[in-house]
């Protein structure tokens, strides 16, 4: 049985539905993002131009841009803009990438330098040709934002890495305050959704993570509305506490094109906060679920500052 079709006897089925007959209209009132405009935002997008840096909320076409980039804050996509892998959901480019620019990671610390940013989010496309997946580029971006700027807190949203854990560790090594890697959909959705990654390999990477650092925090994320049953939606995020990781996120999805992968439904923000609670009772330190959430939205609440 699909989510959408839930009757009154399952945990979401009292709440508002928004049926598939339905999403080829408009928007229900509760999707809506700010447009990208203003002066924290036209200033940020000349930094990243200046220091040829590229941005994931410019790549993956994310809703929140205008919010975060008038609030000073972004996430950066380090090691190009072109993924080895082809996503279902994703906007970034996929085919072969380029060549590793080994000064990235100096530039991205001046950009947070300028910025005088408090916290910032590093993620990067799949590089599945390099020997580490890109975790020594990581290593060295998380490196030169401590350099120069000590009290910014640094969350690393990283690939699977194929599931190398020696690489993991040159990453974990680094010491970045939050580890993030998305789960993104329910099990039986990813040959579908995520045709070269695994449930399982995603789950051991948060394992890993703590077993090589115990008190990093560590942080996941979830998307709804691409054909998942409420206990498979349930049944994840229980397998992801399991792993002991500390945060998750929960957003909507929405198709970045028609090539895309289709929308099956909406989630009310009814339904966003029954499943932050559930989550919550789970034992997670910190759940932001909701329509717009995305892995980085609201990213520095989640943590405390360096004193």
């Amino acid at each position: 049985m699909s989510i959408s079709s839930y009757s009154n006897k399952t945990a979401l089925g009292s709440l508002k539905m928004v049926e598939s007959d339905q999403l080829h209209r408009r928007h229900p009132k509760w999707i809506k993002a700010k447009l990208p405009a203003g002066p924290n935002y036209q200033h940020l997008k000349l930094l990243m131009k200046d220091l040829n840096l590229n941005t994931v909320c410019e790549e993956a076409q994310c809703p929140n841009i205008g919010e975060c980039w008038n609030d000073r804050t972004a996430t950066f996509m380090i090691l190009g803009d072109v993924c080895t892998r082809r996503c279902m959901y994703c906007a970034v480019k996929k085919g072969k990438p380029g060549q590793v620019d080994t000064d990235e990671p100096y530039r991205l610390g001046q950009a947070v330098r300028n910025l005088e940013l408090n916290h910032v989010v590093i993620t990067s496309v799949n590089r599945d040709d390099l020997a580490d997946g890109g975790a020594s580029i990581f290593a060295e971006c998380i490196k030169s934002c401590q350099k120069q700027r000590p009290f910014c807190t640094i969350e690393v949203l990283i690939p699977d890495l194929q599931g190398d854990w020696r690489a993991l560790a040159k990453i974990v090594s680094a010491k970045p305050n939050v580890l993030n890697h998305n789960m993104e959909t329910v099990s039986r959705l990813y040959k579908r959704c995520r045709p070269r990654s695994i449930y399982q390999r995603s789950l051991d990477l948060l394992v890993q993570a703590k077993k090589l650092a115990p008190d990093l925090l560590t942080k996941t994320g979830l998307m709804v509305g691409l054909g998942e049953t409420f206990d498979e939606l349930k049944k994840a995020i229980m397998d992801i506490r399991e792993t002991q990781c500390d945060i998750l996120t929960i957003g909507q999805y929405l198709p970045p094109s028609k090539k895309h992968l289709n929308l099956r439904r909406y989630y009310t923000p009814d339904e966003f906060n029954q499943l932050e609670e559930e989550a919550i009772n789970l034992g997670f330190a910190h759940v932001e679920a909701g329509p717009m959430v995305r892995s980085s939205y609201h990213a520095r609440r989640h943590i405390p500052p360096v004193s």
